[in-house]
């Protein structure tokens, strides 16, 4: 009879093939992002389509199955926190949900989020939501039969909300919206009404594409990513960071040269999530350990350096004088403290990406307010795009001038709906969680960054969050990290004292 060390090689093997498998969809994927012709979109999404059906079913085979019920006894011997028990656990989770899911979803699910993307690009051409209606029904109907054969108690959004933070509940994130809003909203207002006290048409003018990308490369680098031997940098129409290996991690940019920061705080913020990829052990490959544990952990590590390092003001000490040589024209007689002024203006503002961090997450309360009220049938989706003007208006006082700057601006409608946004906010509470410990365990860290010392802070990452793949829930992994659960106080004291400074508010 095999020993429990031998069922767990055949195990680690089978898994393997699946990773395998899955990474070969998502390098389809990223060179459908990047580099495939327009119409090669129908065989991407049969090849797509075949590949994410058979590793559902490489996955779900039964003798998975019977190798996580034998191998009960042995995980029970080990540490709850063994790289080897923390692979079983994960996997059986993700197995007892896996199985649940029939392969011909899956690959509907596939297949439609392949003809979405190509749908929402033709939407968004012609500006116009009705174009992409059509495919969002038919994503949302499947969105519905996953969440059915998930099974939940409580809300259709919940085993959805799973899927990308494990164990988190809808109506928790409810109340930790209420919570942020309730900070949020009269801040707003109060800056709102100070706008015009901070100037950023320093950074509307002109800057040409190469030397943007110029720029944003070397903000990867600042970071801390590395592009010369384990990533690259590339321009797709909505960023994104997608990872192979520790050694084979890519994130895109999109330039706009009217308006440095797109391009600018966009390679920041993917930076942070190739940070993650390059940092998980390499012994975590081909197995269920290879990432982050959630989306908002994830998310917490690139808006730790788009917002957190790269919109503070030692940040911008250290790096002024670098960008005032690749833009000398567009910078000359413009000081340091009004850049750094400018990168956070608080403005209302139509797109989430180029929000401000003090307007971000009312962004992405409007998007999981609008899900939660499909699912709750309180919304067709045949209304989104006039809703989604209402609520922007209720919210940010602004009512978008076509779809493009307003329904369709997201490309994560295209293969999944509901809960979808969630992560956002999570990773900007959970950043400034790591950030305050960081702080504590480094002295001076925030001082060091004005000598272009970031080593620290991403060597602190490093060990404490990207070491650990995915073998804890993202719950055990943050109070690993910092001793306490998940709390919006750090976020929220950060925000009052930074905005607070900069606005005399």
């Amino acid at each position: 009879m095999a020993s429990g060390s031998e069922k767990f090689e055949r195990l680690a093997a089978l898994v393997a093939e699946v990773v395998n498998l899955r990474q070969a969809s998502g390098i389809l994927y990223w060179d459908q992002q990047t580099m495939m012709p327009k119409a090669g979109a129908e065989a991407r999404g049969n090849q797509m389509a075949t590949l994410d059906k058979l590793a559902h079913e490489k996955f779900t085979r039964p003798e998975i199955g019977q190798l996580l019920e034998d191998l009960r006894s042995h995980e029970a011997s080990l540490p709850h926190d063994s790289d080897e028990a923390s692979a079983i656990r994960v996997t059986r989770r993700e197995y007892e949900k896996a199985t649940k899911l029939p392969p011909d979803l899956v690959e509907r699910l596939s297949r439609a989020a392949n003809d979405g993307f190509g749908v929402w690009l033709q939407a968004r051409e012609a500006r116009d939501y009705q174009v992409f209606r059509p495919a969002l029904e038919r994503t949302y109907g499947l969105m519905r039969e996953v969440a059915d054969v998930l099974g939940y108690q409580d809300h259709p959004m919940d085993p959805l909300l799973d899927q990308s933070e494990p164990g988190m509940k809808v109506a928790e994130v409810e109340t930790l919206f209420a919570e942020l809003r309730e900070t949020l909203v009269p801040l707003c207002q109060a800056i709102f009404a100070k706008v015009d006290a901070v100037d950023d048409r320093p950074l509307r003018q002109r800057f040409p594409h190469d030397q943007q990308m110029a720029a944003s490369r070397e903000a990867a680098r600042i970071a801390g990513f590395d592009l010369e031997t384990r990533g690259r940098l590339d321009l797709s129409v909505h960023p994104f960071t997608i990872g192979f290996s520790p050694n084979d991690v890519r994130i895109t940019t999109k330039v706009d040269e009217d308006f440095l920061t797109t391009s600018f705080f966009a390679s920041l913020h993917e930076a942070g999530h190739g940070n993650y990829g390059q940092g998980v052990p390499a012994k975590f490959q081909q197995s269920l350990l290879d990432d982050g544990p959630s989306a908002g952990l994830h998310e917490s590590q690139s808006l730790l350096w788009e917002n957190v390092v790269g919109r503070s003001r030692a940040f911008w000490e250290f790096y002024y004088p670098s960008l005032k040589r690749v833009f000398p024209a567009q910078f000359d007689g413009v000081s340091m403290e009004s850049v750094y002024r400018a990168v956070n203006k608080v403005q209302p503002s139509f797109i989430r990406v180029d929000a401000d961090e003090v307007t971000y997450n009312l962004h992405v309360m409007l998007r999981f307010e609008l899900e939660k009220a499909v699912f709750d049938g309180k919304l067709a989706l045949k209304d989104l795009d006039e809703a989604w003007n209402a609520k922007f208006k209720d919210y940010l006082g602004l009512t978008p001038p076509d779809d493009l700057a307003g329904v369709l601006q997201d490309i994560h409608w295209t293969g999944g709906f509901g809960a979808a946004f969630a992560g956002y906010t999570i990773g900007h509470v959970s950043c400034l969680q790591l950030y305050e410990k960081a702080c504590r365990d480094i002295p001076g860290l925030e001082a060091g960054f004005a000598r272009g010392e970031f080593a620290p802070l991403l060597g602190w990452m490093n060990r404490n969050i990207h070491a650990h793949g995915s073998k804890f829930t993202p719950q055990e992994l943050l109070e690993r990290a910092t001793g306490r659960p998940l709390t919006a106080k750090p976020y929220l004291a950060y925000i009052r004292r930074k905005f607070g400074e900069i606005y005399g508010v």
